[in-house]
């Protein structure tokens, strides 16, 4: 039962690790995407048709 009780234990910390990781690079992409939209958006009278 101790093994079991062991194999869960680090199967929930790497869980956690990997929820971690997740919500650091979805916050990390999304300020590159605001950042891009706004060069984008100051860029745009550049633009003649």
């Amino acid at each position: 039962m101790e093994r079991l009780y062991n194999k869960l234990n680090s199967v929930g910390i790497s869980n956690l690790v990997m929820g971690i990781v997740t919500i650091a690079m979805g916050i990390g992409i999304g300020v590159v995407m605001i950042v891009n939209a706004g060069r984008l958006l100051s860029g745009k009278r550049d633009i003649t048709f």
